[in-house]
C-alpha cells in the first residue's frame, strides 16, 4: 500500500490512519531522521479532530521507541509547525491533521529541520523503513536510550509574534471590520488574536471546535457562510482558513468570493512594484487560470507551474530563486515569511496591500477577467492509469481542437478524478465537460 499522497499521509481516521499505523510511521520517520540527528528532539502539533489524540499518543510512542525526545505543542496551525520546528533546533516536525477534510479523516504531515515539507524521494526512504519489520525490531531504544515527551503550552505566542512581524509596521488594520472564519479549526485562537493585536474590529466565526465540526459549513470550504457574515456585519473584508490554516479564502464587502488567481496576482505585483519580488515571476499550478498567465505577462512577469501540492510550489520556487507563488485553492507561499502555505501570513499580506491602497476589496482584488474554467471532481472506485483508458487521447485531443485548455489528474488524497477544462466559450466548454464527465464515467464504472 503507497502510505503518501499529495500532502503527506492521508486517510479515514481508525481505518487507513489507525494508532498502530501512526505508531509504525513514526518509527520509521524516526530512523530515517536519527542519520541527521543534532538535537534528537521533534516537534509535533495537531489541528481539533478527536482523532487527534489517538494518533498524537501513538506517534509519541513511536518516536520515543527509536529514542527521540518529543514536544508536543496541542493545536497549531501547520506553517506553524514549520516555522517552530527550525525555530526550535528540531531534528524534525510532525503535524497531525487532514486539512480541509472532513473530521472523520486524518493525517500526518512531515517536516525537516528548515521547516521544509519533505519531498517524494524522502518520504519513499520514510516508507521503505516502514515496510522494512527487521530494520524496525533492531531500531527499538532500551534503557537510559528511550527517549521522552513533554507539552508545552506557550510556543502560541512566538507563532503570534512571528506572523505580526510579517505585517508592516507603518500600517494599522485599525478603522477595518473584518470577518475571520476559523473553520472550528487549528487557528481559533491566533488567527482572531493576531487581527485584534493589529487593530482590526474583529468578527469571529467557526471558532468552537469539538472534535468534530472541523471544516463542518464553515471555513475555507464553505466561504458563503463567511459571505453571509460579511454582509450582515457590513464588514470590509472576511477571511476564512481551513482545518490546519494553510489555506485563505478571502471574500470581498459585498459578499463575493475572490477568486485565487486574482488574489495572487495583485499580491505578486504589489510585491513587484516594493522591489520585494524575486526571480522575475512567479509560481502556481497547473490548475491556475490562462488569465493569471496573460495579466503578468502585461507587466514582464514569468508564472511557472507546477504540479498540485503547496510543497511542489516551494520546490519550484526554490529551483528558480523566487519567493512567492501559491494555489488557486488558496494556499499562498511568502517565503520571506513561511516555508509553506499560511493563510494567517497570507491574510496579513492581502490586508496590507488594501490598506496601502486605500481601495475597497472588491476593486482592489479584481484586475482582470479570467477565462471561463469548469471543475468537476468524480468520485471513483479504481483510480486506473490514463494510459491504460480506451479513447481517452481522441477525448484530450477534441478538447484541444476547440481551443481549450486540459486537465484531468487523480487526487492525492481522495477517491475522486478531478476535470478542469478552460476556454473564451462558456457554451461550449459546458457542452465539453459533459461530454467528458460522461466519458469517465463509463471509463472508471
Amino acid at each position: 500500500m503507497t502510505l503518501f499522497g499529495t500532502d503527506g499521509v492521508r486517510g479515514k481516521a481508525g481505518k487507513k490512519v489507525t494508532a498502530e499505523a501512526s505508531m509504525r510511521l513514526a518509527m520509521a520517520t524516526g530512523i530515517y531522521f536519527k542519520q541527521f540527528a543534532k538535537t534528537k528532539k521533534i516537534l509535533v502539533g495537531k489541528d481539533t479532530r478527536r482523532s487527534g489524540y489517538m494518533i498524537e499518543n501513538a506517534i509519541v510512542s513511536g518516536l520515543t521507541a527509536v529514542g527521540f525526545d518529543v514536544i508536543q505543542i496541542g493545536p497549531m496551525p501547520t506553517p506553524a509547525i514549520a516555522f517552530l520546528t527550525e525555530s526550535m533546533r528540531c531534528d524534525a516536525g510532525i503535524m497531525i491533521s487532514a486539512s480541509h477534510n472532513p473530521y472523520s479523516d486524518n493525517g500526518i504531515k512531515f517536516f525537516d529541520c528548515e521547516g521544509n515539507k519533505l519531498n517524494r524521494d524522502k518520504e519513499e526512504e520514510i516508507e521503505k523503513i516502514y515496510n522494512n519489520s527487521e530494520l524496525i525490531a533492531a531500531s527499538q531504544a532500551t534503557e537510559k536510550m528511550i527517549g521522552k515527551s513533554k507539552r508545552i503550552d506557550d510556543v502560541i505566542g512566538r507563532y503570534i509574534v512571528h506572523i505580526k512581524n510579517s505585517f508592516p509596521k507603518h500600517l494599522t488594520l485599525a478603522g477595518k471590520r473584518i470577518v475571520i472564519d476559523c473553520a472550528n479549526g487549528a487557528a481559533y485562537v491566533v488567527g482572531p488574536t493576531i487581527l485584534q493585536e493589529l487593530g482590526a474590529d474583529v468578527v469571529v466565526i467557526g471558532d468552537e471546535p469539538n472534535g468534530f465540526n472541523i471544516n463542518e459549513s464553515c471555513g475555507a470550504m464553505h466561504p458563503e457562510v463567511l459571505a453571509k457574515a460579511v454582509r450582515e456585519y457590513r464588514a470590509d473584508i472576511g477571511i476564512a482558513l481551513d482545518g490546519d490554516a494553510d489555506r485563505l479564502v478571502v471574500v470581498d464587502e459585498e459578499g463575493e468570493v475572490i477568486d485565487g488567481d486574482k488574489l495572487m496576482a495583485v499580491l505578486a505585483i504589489h510585491l513587484h512594484r516594493q522591489g520585494a519580488l524575486k526571480g522575475g515571476g512567479m509560481v502556481a499550478t497547473v490548475m491556475s487560470n490562462k488569465g493569471l498567465d496573460e495579466y503578468l505577462q502585461s507587466h514582464n512577469l514569468t508564472l511557472h507551474r507546477s504540479a498540485v501540492g503547496d510543497k511542489h510550489v516551494v520546490e519550484m520556487m526554490m529551483a528558480h530563486g523566487m519567493n512567492f507563488g501559491g494555489e488557486q485553492s488558496g494556499h499562498i507561499i511568502f517565503s520571506d515569511y513561511a516555508k509553506t502555505g499560511d493563510g494567517l501570513s497570507s491574510a496579513l499580506q492581502a490586508l496590507a496591500y488594501l490598506v496601502s491602497e486605500g481601495k475597497k476589496a472588491s476593486e482592489a482584488f479584481n484586475p482582470y477577467e479570467s477565462y471561463p474554467q469548469m471543475l468537476v471532481n468524480l468520485l471513483v472506485d479504481e483510480k486506473r492509469d490514463f494510459d491504460e483508458i480506451e479513447g481517452l487521447p481522441e477525448l484530450k485531443e477534441k478538447v484541444e481542437k476547440l481551443g481549450m485548455r486540459h486537465l484531468f489528474r487523480y487526487s492525492g488524497t481522495e477517491n475522486k478524478i478531478r476535470l478542469l477544462i478552460e476556454g473564451k466559450d462558456e457554451k461550449v466548454l459546458e457542452e465539453m465537460m459533459e461530454e467528458c464527465v460522461a466519458f469517465f464515467k463509463r471509463a472508471l464504472a
